[in-house]
């Protein structure tokens, strides 16, 4: 498995859409960037950030998300999210998240992937669904 330095970066930028937005409030004027669409954006930002020092076969899983959703972000408002690896412990990778919208810091925690071989773990997928 290849190294995957301490510092290495991410990032992914994101308009609020209403396709991203919550929908549950029944008022047009409070929908906003939605905590799953959050959560999945910084999961790509720390996935980009390792993704190039993988050998080939290999990809990551998302293993661990602790994210505190700081702040609303508006429809029509762009959204920087950020990814940093902090840490790597064999086939384990930290990684500092953050997001931003135009105004604010709108998110901040961790985010652990797990380093995988992308051929075993399809095998084992299609093993567990033979048994359910």
């Amino acid at each position: 498995m290849a190294e995957i330095p301490i510092g290495a970066t991410g990032q992914v930028k994101l308009l609020v859409t209403s396709q991203v937005a919550i929908d549950f409030m029944g008022n047009d004027g409070a929908r906003v960037l939605s905590t799953p669409h959050l959560v999945y954006q910084l999961e790509m930002a720390a996935y980009y950030a390792i993704k190039p020092y993988l050998d080939e076969g290999y990809d990551s899983l998302g293993t661990d998300v602790m994210i505190k959703h700081l702040a609303a972000t508006p429809i029509g408002m762009s959204v920087t999210f950020k990814a940093e690896v902090i840490h790597v412990d064999g086939r384990r990778v930290n990684c500092r998240v953050e997001a931003f919208d135009e105004v604010e810091k709108i998110a901040e925690g961790t985010h652990e992937r797990f380093v995988v071989n992308a051929e075993r773990f399809a095998q084992r997928v299609r093993e567990k669904g033979l048994k359910g």
